[in-house]
């Protein structure tokens, strides 16, 4: 990658035996977590549109993590070639992350079975009729976002095999809910019973540890790999995550009340004001009778994905949506996955063992 002060020496590594007390300790914490995706290391990377693709997913796996293809708008077309060339590049699991209002759902899940993809990620809200049991009868292991207590307790009794709860500090697209507080509500409830992986807000492995403690299996990180140097993003879009501070990444601002839209979370620049002008434009298409609500929501969410583009794929970083988590102000340097996941890692081991 080019760009003075992207590439930094390398971060110090723990002085840890990999056969120490707290690496033994958290390799029992996360025991329920591997077992479930088959890996070592129950760190899933967070499905990223345009960053969550074959480099990305593969390196995430061949590490020891668990990598995630973001399918977001993707055709059936596109992902079956997506989940091709991953495979292509990794024997190591991997899952596919799918959006439930995706209009070609029911397609984008034969796709997946059709490569016996064993995990499925749904995300974006209570997934239609007969998805959840397409999924499960395809033998994958279905993976659900669950943004509150109830709705966990709903997808459990739905058949959900494991949960993943993402609080408001995570980049992309978020709830109105804090990490801390939803892993409060929902762990000490429902861990015993499902496997539990905590997203949001996570940069260092202190937090990694101190989740499993309440009772996650593992964790989601999504913001920390962006600057991996196996992700494809564009040299300004990881420049500016070098750069930002977590104050950087805010949440889009709802304009009119009438249209429901959920607020992403990116660094702010341009784009985050042109958004407004968009949601109004919709707005106004709506109240003419234009177009259903279903459509408008529609129109936001591809309005995204191509701002998302423009930032990730094309380097317009003012133009374009950076969208980024708050542990963004911890990513300081470009490096690869595995020393990522390393670190993270030895951090959450010295942690535990520090415990006594």
């Amino acid at each position: 990658m080019s760009g003075e002060g992207l590439i930094a020496e390398p971060r110090a590594v723990h002085p840890q035996s990999s056969h120490g007390i707290g690496h033994a300790r958290l390799k029992e914490l996360m025991h329920r977590g591997t077992e479930f995706l088959g890996c070592t290391h129950a760190i899933l990377g967070g499905a990223m549109s345009w960053v969550s693709e074959r480099n990305l997913v593969s390196a995430i796996s061949n590490a020891g993590g668990f990598g995630v293809i973001a399918c977001g708008a993707m055709t059936p077309e596109l992902l079956d070639t997506e989940i091709a060339e991953t495979r292509a590049r990794t024997d190591r699991p991997f899952g596919v992350n799918l959006i439930t209002m995706h209009p070609q759902l029911s397609d984008l899940i034969d796709t997946c079975a059709k490569h016996q993809v064993g995990h499925v990620v749904l995300a974006g809200g209570l997934p239609p009729g007969g998805a959840i049991e397409r999924i499960k009868a395809s033998g994958a292991k279905l993976v659900c976002f669950a943004p509150a207590l109830a709705l966990a307790k709903k997808l459990m009794r739905s058949g959900a095999d494991a949960l993943v709860i993402e609080g408001m500090e995570a980049g992309g697209h978020i709830g109105p809910v804090s990490t801390s507080v939803l892993a409060q509500e929902i762990l000490p409830n429902v861990a015993r019973d499902i496997p539990v992986f905590v997203a949001g807000g996570i940069g260092r492995g202190e937090a990694i540890a101190a989740y499993l403690e309440m009772g996650a299996v593992g964790v989601q990180l999504g913001t920390r790999f962006v600057c991996a140097h196996e992700s494809i993003a564009h040299p300004n879009f990881k420049k500016a995550f070098i750069r930002a501070s977590a104050r950087d990444a805010i949440p889009s601002v709802q304009i009119d009340p009438r249209l429901p839209v959920i607020p992403v979370r990116a660094l702010k620049n341009r784009e985050m004001e042109n958004f407004a002008a968009k949601q109004r434009e919709v707005a106004q298409r709506l109240d003419e009778g234009a177009i259903e609500m279903a459509e408008a929501q529609l129109q936001i969410e591809h309005y995204w994905a191509g701002a998302l583009r423009r930032a990730v794929i094309d380097g317009d970083v003012e133009s374009g949506s950076v969208m980024a988590g708050q542990s963004v102000g911890m990513v300081t340097r470009e490096e690869p996955v595995a020393a990522i996941i390393q670190e993270l890692i030895d951090e959450a081991a010295t942690a535990l063992e520090s415990r006594g």
